[in-house]
């Protein structure tokens, strides 16, 4: 790599400079789309140049020199990226995927120079094999280990042909992961489905229709649109009574992306075959094999396990549970279809435990849910509170901001909340950053959360499901996973761990969603302010395991497509993507009529336009140890700030500088035991 002068960027350019806002929040009314294309464009440059003299230096190669260095080069290019990223994701425009197409090689071209550029892994070479000769700290010894397996694992290694072909296939892989994530957002929005009379929508309540209209209103069109979510089961399939509409519903998520302009399918077929190409080009059999070797499974056997373990219990319970909704729908004279699985789930959850979960929203409030329910928890445990910042501003007109601080009172960062739904956000609900926690910048965290919760008309509360709680609950688990690192290294910070680990704590917070006390304090109706009554509780405790033998196996479905898909040779011949889909499916076992998997090939947006490719398992592999970790709270006393002090300080706080299952196990005081999460699912008997 040769040194060049990075291209000067504006001086009106916000993202130019650190931003002087509070904890370095962006100044988001004054960026522009323009400004991030300049900002990333020469930050790439800038952090060339950087990294040109690090490798091009006459001085011996040690820890400061190389690898803080490299700790520190890029500020420009990461403050543009965590804008840029957020607003793809948030608040798409046509001009913003425009620069997104143009800028997803440039930046994969970016990467590749810098970690197949042989004099600077020749100095990281060096400062690794000195590292425990060189008075590091624990910390920073780790940090010397991580960036050579990124680099090996990046291609470090490879001679100059390979290093010509990897830059190749990584540039056509980011462009086509870009055109996975765009023709999915886009083929959703068209997939909407229009409903023209209001008694169509029968079994949903005043708000959600009113929702529908709005949505109607905000695309131009007369009626109706109910828009679809990411995943394929879609929250309306419980409640509405025209089953001709549960259909239309169900069938339009389901064929989403697959076919017409937004066809997803060659792109899936493409990714997998050219992930195949470089995971063999590197050394491994396979694109999972390569993803395992920097994970805790560590290997594709250790992940067949697991999964082959819980197939046949998921189907036989899942089948169990279709024998119980055929006779429900054989009273209304139906033949159980897969559209009416949800409807005839919530009837016979109704019947059994005396649950309607369409009459729990008026408990479940949103502001309420946030701030008594999600907040309250994070008080009790880890001594956090939230302030708001409305003189604060968001990137869109729906996001609030809040300041946290800790039990002693001091400053920890922001929190950023962004909860409805709306054209040009992609499906699901995520947290990322803005500012990452690290002793060496100098920086607190700026952390964000989104959700995909439909907006009550104006005037009127908005009201989750049972469902949303728990996402709630949950994405915020990855905000204080961010919001409580106390690192050195950015390379460490909050999330920055395993993908089969990021899962576990966020996991561990869903708890709380639930948790009598914390339930006491926010579960009260909108109206008339009574709590949740105290059999209702009892009976969501009971019918936990009702719905189990679907969930999981509609996740394990998901979970063995992803691992057929990237378990190609690049030599496989794949003609037809749904029929590979439905070979693999049945192949694993799980192949089902009436259970599709969670998210099928054209719409897989986590393993085709995310970072979850061959890792789907690990929100299960996660659950262990959150099952496992959940009875060492109970056995602890619950919600006391004790516990929640060790689990903040021994494992959030760590982040990614050291082991994670070694953070496990300081708080557990062992490894996890599987037993929790197979009896939590109805795997093995209670």
């Amino acid at each position: 790599m040769t040194a060049s002068v990075p291209p000067a960027v504006s001086a009106d350019n916000p993202l130019r400079d650190v931003s002087e806002l509070p904890f370095r929040l962006p100044p988001f009314a004054d960026i522009t789309a323009e400004h991030c294309r300049e900002a990333l464009l020469a930050g790439m440059a800038e952090q060339r140049a950087e990294v040109a003299a690090i490798a091009g230096s006459d001085e011996p190669p040690t820890f400061d020199n190389t690898v803080v260095a490299l700790e520190r080069s890029g500020e420009l290019l990461g403050r543009a990226w965590s804008v840029f990223g957020n607003l793809t994701s948030s608040v798409s425009t046509p001009r913003l995927r425009e620069i997104e197409r143009e800028v997803a090689p440039l930046e994969a071209a970016h990467s590749d120079a810098i970690h197949l550029d042989p004099a600077l892994f020749a100095r990281i070479d060096a400062v690794h094999g000195a590292r425990h000769d060189a008075g590091l700290d624990d910390e920073a010894v780790r940090l010397v280990e991580r960036y050579h397996l990124d680099f090996v694992l990046a291609g470090a290694q490879l001679d100059e042909a390979g290093r010509a072909r990897l830059t190749e296939l990584n540039q056509e892989l980011s462009t086509l992961s870009t055109t996975f994530g765009q023709n999915l957002q886009l083929a959703t929005e068209a997939a909407a489905v229009r409903v023209a009379a209001r008694d169509e929508l029968d079994g949903l309540s005043e708000e959600e229709i009113a929702a529908a209209a709005a949505a109607a209103a905000d695309r131009g069109v007369e009626g109706y649109v109910i828009a679809l979510l990411l995943p394929s089961g879609q929250p309306v399939l419980a409640k509405l009574r025209n089953r001709e509409l549960r259909r239309r519903v169900f069938e339009a998520s389901l064929s989403r992306a697959s076919a017409g302009e937004h066809d997803n399918g060659p792109v899936a077929v493409r990714i997998a075959r050219l992930r195949a190409e470089r995971a063999r080009l590197l050394g491994f059999d396979t694109h999972a094999d390569l993803v395992l070797a920097d994970s805790t499974a560590r290997t594709t056997a250790e992940v067949d396990a697991m999964l082959a373990s819980m197939v046949p219990a998921s189907v036989a319970n899942a089948d169990a549970e279709a024998e119980v909704l055929r006779e429900a729908a054989a009273r209304d004279g139906v033949e159980l279809a897969a559209w009416d699985w949800a409807f005839y789930s919530e009837q016979v959850r109704a019947e059994r435990y005396a649950v309607d979960t369409a009459a729990l929203r008026p408990y479940f409030e949103l502001d309420r849910v946030l701030v008594d329910g999600v907040f309250h928890a994070a008080e009790l445990l880890y001594g956090y509170r939230f302030t708001p910042r409305p003189d604060l501003r968001g990137y869109h007109p729906d996001v609030r901001v809040w300041e946290v601080s800790d039990a002693a009172g001091d400053a920890v960062g922001l929190y950023l909340g962004d909860f409805f739904a709306r054209e040009g956000k992609r499906g699901g609900a995520w947290m990322s950053s803005f500012v990452r926690q690290s002793r060496l910048l100098g920086t607190a965290p700026v952390v964000v959360n989104n959700l995909n919760v439909s907006r009550a008309p104006a005037g009127q509360p908005t009201l989750l499901t049972l469902d949303e709680v728990n996402t709630l609950f949950h994405e915020f688990g990855h905000a204080l996973h961010g919001l409580s690192s106390t690192v050195t290294y950015p390379r460490f910070s909050g999330t920055a761990v395993p993908r089969d680990f990021v899962e576990f704590p966020s996991q561990v917070n869903e708890m709380w969603a639930l948790w009598p006390e914390v339930l006491a304090h926010y579960a009260r109706h909108v109206e008339t302010g009574e709590p949740l009554a105290a059999d209702v509780v009892r009976a969501i405790d009971a019918a936990q395991l009702w719905g189990e033998g679907f969930a999981t196996l509609e996740y394990l479905a998901a979970t063995l497509l992803d691992q057929a898909w990237h378990r190609i040779t690049p030599d496989t011949v794949i003609e037809d993507p749904i029929a590979f889909e439905r070979q693999a499916l049945a192949d694993a076992g799980v192949a089902s009529e009436l259970v599709p998997p969670r998210y099928r090939t054209t719409y897989f947006q986590h393993v085709f336009a995310g970072g979850y490719s061959a890792g789907y398992y690990s929100y299960i592999w996660s659950e262990v140890l959150d099952a496992d970790t959940v009875e060492w709270f109970k056995e602890n006393g619950g919600l006391r700030r004790e516990n929640g002090d060790a689990f903040r300080t021994k494992l959030l706080a760590v982040g990614g500088s050291v082991d994670p299952l070694a953070a496990f196990r300081a708080v557990r005081g062992r490894d996890a035991d599987p037993g929790p999460l197979l009896r939590r699912r109805g795997l093995v008997p209670a």
